[in-house]
């Protein structure tokens, strides 16, 4: 990150993509929005061209999902199964991609397996997020910092990125997030690769300004992360980063694609603040103390116009600061394309 094509995106809209009425997605379009956004952002020929500037039958694949917003905002089965498809069709063994999140009983609701070839992996770090399991982590790769005197200071990649991907792909979606104003294609890829993240927000206080980034930027993670998949099929534009109701569920029936993570996540800051504002709710750069109920989440989730924790929707530009991307509006291009 931020790849061979920084300030690039390409934005790929459809009416057809999803039926708002039920919240389905629509397979063959989604492939077909995923293929042209594809050849427009490396400017092959074919789609397989296109996935070959990034894989090659000898990498090994990680396919970083997001089940946090289950049952209502998931990274889309319709796209994990579109880019296991391409990647099997460029010659990548099945046996070499994985589908990975750091909480199995997320990846048990959400249940990818069904919709996936059979043989392709799908791995988390550990049971929940409880923090008792750390040997899905790697004890020599992290990152260390004391936020609230807790006695834990360590955040630890996954092994499954520091020890056997050659190649991973950030599938995140468009949502909401209470400490870091959105949870995006940053903090997809860093709190959803690196051990005891939930640390960082709590008691009212976010440090996720930095702390987002300073993952992010950690080898061999960024690196090895060569693609951005924005799934914007669906949406959160509250209560993120869960989607436990359809109250705040939007669609912005849209995938974004490129290398840049900074970039994207720019793009996705408008997007989130826009639907607030259409619904009358407080911006995500709020820090009003008269709008913050300190770690109060039901009070959050039946109300858009409270806070829990100040956010933090600055850790965007933040991690432009270390190379991961461009922040600056006017540097960034963006394709439109409509399928």
């Amino acid at each position: 990150m931020p790849g061979p094509y920084p300030g690039r995106v390409v934005s790929v809209k459809s009416d057809r993509c999803v039926d708002t009425s039920t919240g389905a997605a629509h397979d063959d379009v989604v492939r077909e929005m995923m293929a042209r956004g594809m050849r427009t952002l490396t400017g092959a020929g074919t789609t397989p061209g296109a996935w070959r500037r990034f894989f090659a039958p000898s990498d090994i694949v990680g396919i970083k999902v997001n089940c946090g917003g289950y049952p209502h905002c998931v990274s889309a089965y319709e796209i994990v199964a579109e880019t296991v498809r391409q990647l099997m069709g460029i010659g990548v063994p099945v046996s070499h991609i994985y589908v990975y999140e750091r909480f199995q009983n997320q990846m048990d609701e959400v249940n990818y397996a069904p919709h996936l070839p059979q043989g392709v992996q799908i791995v988390a770090a550990e049971r929940a997020n409880r923090n008792v399991d750390n040997s899905g982590y790697d004890p020599a790769t992290y990152v260390e910092a004391d936020f609230f005197g807790e006695e834990d200071t360590r955040s630890n990649l996954m092994r499954l990125v520091s020890r056997l991907l050659t190649k991973v792909i950030n599938i995140p979606n468009m949502k909401d997030h209470g400490a870091t104003g959105v949870t995006g294609c940053l903090k997809n890829i860093a709190y959803g690769s690196f051990s005891n993240v939930a640390r960082t927000h709590q008691r009212g206080k976010s440090y996720t300004y930095s702390l987002v980034g300073a993952l992010a930027a950690v080898e061999p993670l960024r690196s090895r992360t060569v693609l951005q998949i924005m799934d914007g099929l669906r949406g959160v534009w509250h209560g993120g980063p869960f989607a436990r109701t359809t109250r705040y569920v939007f669609y912005p029936r849209q995938i974004m694609l490129g290398t840049d993570p900074v970039a994207i996540d720019r793009l996705l800051l408008d997007i989130i603040e826009n639907e607030r504002r259409a619904h009358g709710a407080i911006s995500i750069w709020d820090r009003s103390p008269s709008s913050l109920r300190m770690d109060d989440t039901r009070a959050r989730d039946a109300d858009p116009n409270v806070n829990i924790i100040i956010r933090e929707p600055g850790h965007v530009e933040y991690a432009s600061t270390l190379g991961l991307g461009v922040h600056d509006r006017a540097r960034i291009k963006v394709q439109e394309l409509t399928v």
